[in-house]
């Protein structure tokens, strides 16, 4: 599996050059350069993984890969689509590498110990917790506020919801590797938000900055600690 995943990287993000990538999204399935990254995404994974009489590895490379990156290319540029692209990639090496270490037996007896694992379940309930559930409420819970404050030009489109995301994320992550310490230097890091005392609105910005960031912090808190009972029920 690293062996895998290193040929991937590899492939996609040092040996790809910008040219490549550009020549690609123009000509898509027509550029010479996306079956040169395939070929060498093939190559890569073969050597790395040293599994010589396997030759329907870096064949099962080739294809996949191939389709997965027409299909980008004729997709916008976004982050969203580059997201899908890679969970695609890694997809394929999740099942390579299921086909390559387990028998039909293994594999289904696997599958079923990772679906009935509470811990699994447990980890997941708290991310999906964190992320949608928390945001919607919170930003439910500073809606009058951030009401008052007017339209920012200046400000990042979804920018707070990003940072939002982030921070419960790292709350939740930090919690259930009790790494409580570690909270402290995030705190610490958003604190460091200030607005200037000309702007306008400035005390109110830093209130609802601040009253957003206590939410979260203390909603992500109570999260991990229910999730960390689970793990340890």
């Amino acid at each position: 599996m690293l062996r895998l995943l290193i040929a991937h990287l590899l492939t996609d993000f040092v040996l790809q050059p910008k040219s490549w990538v550009i020549h690609k999204e123009k000509k898509k399935q027509a550029s010479v350069k996306l079956y040169l990254h395939v070929l060498v995404a093939a190559v890569t994974t073969y050597i790395l993984l040293g599994a010589w009489n396997n030759w329907w590895i870096p064949l099962a490379i080739i294809i996949t890969h191939l389709c997965i990156d027409i299909w980008k290319s004729h997709r916008p540029s976004t982050i969203f689509y580059f997201t899908v692209d890679q969970l695609l990639h890694f997809a394929v090496i999740l099942i390579i590498w299921f086909c390559f270490y387990f028998t039909k037996g293994e594999l289904f007896a696997s599958l079923h110990n990772i679906f009935n694992s509470r811990k699994i379940w447990a980890l997941l309930l708290g991310y999906i917790t964190v992320i949608w559930p928390l945001g919607i409420t919170i930003g439910k819970a500073t809606e009058k506020w951030r009401e008052g404050l007017g339209d920012d030009t200046q400000s990042l489109a979804n920018a707070g919801i990003w940072i939002g995301w982030c921070e419960r994320i790292l709350v939740l992550t930090f919690i259930i590797a009790n790494q409580y310490t570690a909270l402290g230097f995030l705190v610490t890091a958003k604190s460091i938000l200030r607005f200037s005392e000309k702007e306008p609105k400035a005390q109110k910005k830093t209130e609802y900055i601040l009253v957003g960031t206590l939410l979260s912090f203390a909603s992500a808190v109570i999260v991990g600690v229910i999730v960390n009972a689970l793990l340890k029920y």
